[in-house]
């Protein structure tokens, strides 16, 4: 069990700021600059890929999604900031199987001292996956990254 965290009170000033680091992040598929946004005790959660725990987890799972998909980036639509939250929301684009992949999702980030603590994605996994599935020539890169989707639920059972 992980030690309860305090984050950090987002006021828009530093949502602004982590919003553009954010954008700049996922320009292009660069493992440095998502790094450098994390903290040491990271957890990311997401469809098909679970729960990841920790920089190397995360480093690991960035590394296979970036050789999936060679051109993947993102563009930011909207966001906003909470007490202690960042929502962002944002397209997800890139080259798989020889045709364009794209899908949209909505980001929680929960900050300690200015780097990500925790962040949670929310999108429908289900056309993401049908659309690699249907796309053949995208199959030998897929089983090179070794990706093996994970079916989690984001909300555990109260007896668990």
């Amino acid at each position: 069990m992980q030690p309860a965290i305090t984050p950090d009170v987002i006021d828009h000033d530093a949502a602004a700021a982590f919003v553009e680091k954010f954008q700049d992040g996922w320009r292009t598929p660069d493992l440095r600059k998502h790094e450098a946004l994390w903290s040491d005790q990271i957890v990311l959660t997401q469809p098909l890929l679970g729960t990841l725990r920790g920089r190397d987890e995360c480093r690991a799972a960035f590394a296979r999604l970036f050789e999936l998909v060679p051109d993947i980036h993102a563009t930011v639509h909207r966001w906003s900031a909470g007490d202690d939250a960042i929502f962002i929301e944002f397209t997800l684009s890139g080259t798989f199987g020889g045709r364009e992949l794209a899908w949209t999702a909505v980001d929680r980030f929960t900050l300690v001292n200015g780097l990500i603590a925790e962040r949670i994605s929310y999108f429908d996994s289900a056309p993401l996956a049908l659309a690699m599935a249907g796309r053949p020539r995208g199959w030998r890169r897929l089983l090179g990254t070794r990706f093996v989707p994970r079916f989690e639920r984001y909300v555990q059972d109260s007896d668990a």
